[in-house]
């Protein structure tokens, strides 16, 4: 009884932290924007990995960073990976080229970081705004600060993953599952609790 009040206790302590985390926004002047990747197709960013890309070209225009960094891998029989689908995005958009670091690494959240850790450290940066969806800030911004980044977040308020009641739980539930999941192993989300995007 007292393990199943636990376990209760827990999970709901759980959706508060991700839930209170994604209405935090908070982006002091920093060296870097960091841009999270999600799917894209031939070099077109899916509406999730879009809105993301969007709310960081706003903070750009808006001198919270110098510099942009995209990140993400490429699935097989992918052309282009979703760091440079990004950059060609933010590009289109106005921001220099030579304003975007492109790290094409990661497959998840954890790869993705400790890429950018690394080529952060060796540029000399050290602060970031993360810019993701709501629920995807407390784990992002967690993992950020165990790899030594001085990190916030400034989660996207529009786009697929804030539109409906049933998506919002899904996302918040998935996060959860990763967060502890981390905290527990260190490593990347367990199988069933990634979500691809929309």
């Amino acid at each position: 009884m007292t393990l199943t009040v636990g376990m209760i206790t827990l999970g709901v302590v759980t959706v508060v932290q991700v839930w209170w985390v994604g209405h935090e926004d908070h982006h002091p002047r920093s060296d870097a924007l960091v841009v999270l990747g999600a799917s894209q197709y031939d070099g077109r960013p899916s509406a999730v990995f879009a809105t993301r890309l969007d709310h960081a070209a706003e903070l750009f225009r808006a001198g919270v960073a110098p510099v942009v960094i995209t990140i993400g891998g490429k699935q097989p029989g992918d052309r282009f990976t979703e760091a440079e689908a990004g950059a060609a995005y933010l590009r289109r958009r106005g921001v220099p080229a030579e304003k975007v670091i492109v790290i094409p690494e990661g497959s998840d959240t954890l790869g993705s970081l400790t890429a950018v850790a690394g080529v952060m450290n060796a540029r000399h940066l050290r602060s970031t705004v993360i810019v993701t969806d709501p629920w995807h800030s407390l784990r992002s911004r967690t993992m950020a600060r165990d790899l030594g980044l001085d990190a916030h977040t400034s989660p996207v308020t529009t786009g697929p993953s804030v539109h409906g009641i049933d998506t919002r739980i899904r996302y918040i539930v998935r996060e959860g599952i990763g967060y502890r999941w981390y905290q527990v192993f260190h490593r990347a989300s367990p199988p069933e609790a990634t979500t691809s995007a929309v």
